[in-house]
């Protein structure tokens, strides 16, 4: 059973606030009132690099948008999500393959999660390709070939010392 109208505007827009104030992305609804369900809210990733095929030359574009289409039925359903910008990522199809996105946030949407936790989930995995895992497209298995080949750098953990323990005589 749905959330009744009012609440799901409700939480809907205190999302979408969150997510503006809580990232760097950038929404705008296809109806700000939210009367009409589903509704369409495109969502910008400024300055999040993510990797894009120029020539045969990967290379990392720092501004992606992509569409979500919530119904009536969220958050006990997940939101729809169509990527609208190129893209070399073996877990995200191109505009042109159908723009699907292939998350484990998805996967494990419920009634807690939130259109935040949802974005950084994105601008993680924008970051962190998961080349076990391809779309079977052609360009989604051409990433994961790529990103399966190349050397990743991790980042450096940091460690805090463990304190030095001095006994009393």
């Amino acid at each position: 059973m749905p959330l009744p109208i009012e609440i799901l505007r409700s939480r809907l827009a205190n999302e979408v606030m969150a997510c503006e104030r809580g990232s760097r992305t950038t929404m705008r609804l296809s109806d700000p009132e939210m009367v009409v369900f589903p509704v369409s809210i495109e969502v910008g990733l400024p300055k999040v690099p993510g990797p894009v095929l120029e020539g045969e030359k990967v290379v990392y574009r720092y501004d992606h948008r992509f569409r979500m289409i919530i119904t009536k039925n969220y958050p006990f359903e997940k939101p729809m999500i169509i990527w609208l910008t190129p893209i070399f990522h073996p877990n995200i199809m191109m505009p042109e393959d159908g723009g699907y996105l292939c998350n484990k946030l998805l996967d494990d949407w419920n009634f807690n999660s939130t259109l935040l936790m949802f974005i950084k989930g994105i601008e993680f995995l924008l970051l962190n390709p998961n080349s076990s895992s391809p779309f079977g497209t052609e360009t989604c298995t051409a990433a994961a070939q790529y990103f399966n080949t190349i050397k990743r750098v991790q980042s450096p953990i940091a460690t805090v010392p463990l304190p030095k323990v001095v006994s009393r005589s």
